[in-house]
């Protein structure tokens, strides 16, 4: 299949955000009771929102997640994500690449909230790239696994979810795409290999670099 526009997830796939947000929620955590390494924390917690893991949360804390204390962490988190983020490598030559052979048909779908995409984005020298394209899920009525966020962007770009391709790099997020209807690929810098696999993504990869070569022989 001839793809016509693809999508791209933003958080460890876009940008390496993901062991900096998961440290300052991991911070956050033991400060209200719940001692996790910051792995145990990022295999608790990536590819979701935080507050979808309200249950969670409260359950080993034995405190309520409190607006004060999202507000908290958005704050400590906006603070180091400005320090500290940066992009994936080689993922501004990818994107390049695909955003001139799609035409400019490319949109960035992610869970997370809006103001952290531009941020990040913008930091990272990849916003103009998406600008006008970038899909929050915290703006549709339910984020991933979800498929709502991926549904939308297919929709603004006028395009069949079945004839995108989405780029994801947690189980969670593979789940959101193929519920879509996309396929999807993984993108696994860090392992995870098997589980993208098992939750549907249709090809593997492990390097940006490695992005074109793999859509010029679609």
């Amino acid at each position: 299949m001839k793809f016509e526009a693809v999508l791209f997830d933003c958080d460890g796939v876009l940008v390496d955000s993901e062991a900096i947000t998961c440290g300052v929620l991991r911070d956050m955590l033991e400060e209200q009771g719940w001692v996790l390494s910051l792995q145990a924390c990022m295999a608790e917690f990536l590819g979701h929102t935080v507050r979808n893991r309200r249950d969670v949360i409260e359950a080993n804390t034995g405190k309520p997640l409190t607006e004060a204390w999202m507000n908290a962490f958005y704050q400590r988190r906006n603070v180091r994500l400005e320090n500290e983020i940066t992009a994936i490598p080689h993922v501004h030559q990818a994107v390049q690449h695909v955003f001139d052979a799609f035409g400019g048909q490319i949109a960035c779908a992610s869970g997370a909230d809006r103001f952290k995409i531009n941020l990040m984005l913008g930091k990272v020298g990849l916003f103009d790239f998406f600008d006008g394209r970038i899909f929050s899920g915290h703006e549709v009525p339910q984020t991933k696994p979800a498929p709502d966020v991926y549904l939308a962007a297919a929709a603004h770009l006028g395009k069949d979810p079945t004839r995108c391709l989405a780029v994801e790099d947690t189980p969670v997020g593979v789940t959101a795409g193929v519920a879509a209807g996309a396929e999807v690929w993984g993108y696994a810098a860090h392992g995870q290999e098997e589980a993208l696999r098992a939750a549907g993504a249709r090809h593997v990869f492990t390097s940006m670099k490695d992005l074109p070569a793999l859509l010029a022989a679609r």
